[in-house]
């Protein structure tokens, strides 16, 4: 199987099965977005969306994180990790939206890698989820993913190689939804210790299974 046709084929399952996938993070704006987004790294949507509803009863507008300080906003996300420097790159990051962007957080990946905490992978989701603008942020599932099933090489060993190689193959107007596909089909089917094979819709075209699968029948002989 090409390259080319392992994609074609993963893609097409994708879409006729997920047809309209989303993050699952609870947000109503960006502000909200993309402190939910800071928050997750390292740590998961669940968690996040039971810290979050406290934070923003507090902290509803930038312009209220900001005003505040790193020790007021750890109070509300103690439980999330690394919370430590969370709270101050929430805190600079509210500033500078606050100072730099007239209180709007940026729409361009550009500008919001410039906000403190803000990273190329929390920038591409926030432009993706809120904005629109076509990007696939790769965070620990889609590096993962992307690699066992055979989307790219592994020799892809960082996530700006990954994404290139996504992004050469999959469509432009398939990046939003392909990065939330390769987010969930990593959280709930191909886990990191134990991927579920037997539930995996694409096994047919996965590279790992491929493999698995040849060496239990050369065992076997």
């Amino acid at each position: 199987m090409t390259r080319k046709e392992r994609y074609d084929n993963i893609l097409r399952w994708f879409k006729e099965n997920n047809p309209n996938p989303e993050t699952e993070l609870n947000y109503t704006d960006a502000y909200q977005l993309i402190v939910a987004v800071i928050l997750s790294a390292q740590c998961t949507d669940k968690r996040v969306n039971l810290v979050t509803p406290a934070l923003f009863d507090v902290f509803p507008t930038v312009e209220a994180l900001a005003a505040s300080t790193p020790d007021d906003i750890f109070q509300y996300i103690k439980s999330v990790s690394y919370p430590n420097n969370k709270a101050k790159h929430l805190h600079g990051m509210a500033n500078a939206v606050v100072s730099d962007f007239n209180g709007c957080v940026p729409e361009k990946q550009e500008e919001l890698v410039k906000l403190p905490g803000v990273g190329r992978k929390t920038a591409n989701v926030v432009a993706s989820v809120f904005f629109d603008v076509p990007a696939i942020a790769v965070d620990t599932h889609v590096f993962r993913v992307s690699r066992r099933i055979g989307l790219v090489p592994q020799t892809s060993n960082t996530p700006e190689k990954v994404e290139s190689g996504l992004t050469k193959y999959i469509p432009k107007e398939l990046w939003s939804k392909a990065h939330h596909w390769l987010i969930l089909h990593g959280r709930y089917v191909c886990l990191a210790r134990s991927p579920l094979c037997a539930q995996c819709g694409i096994s047919e075209y996965c590279l790992h299974y491929s493999r698995s699968k040849k060496q239990l029948e050369a065992l076997e002989v």
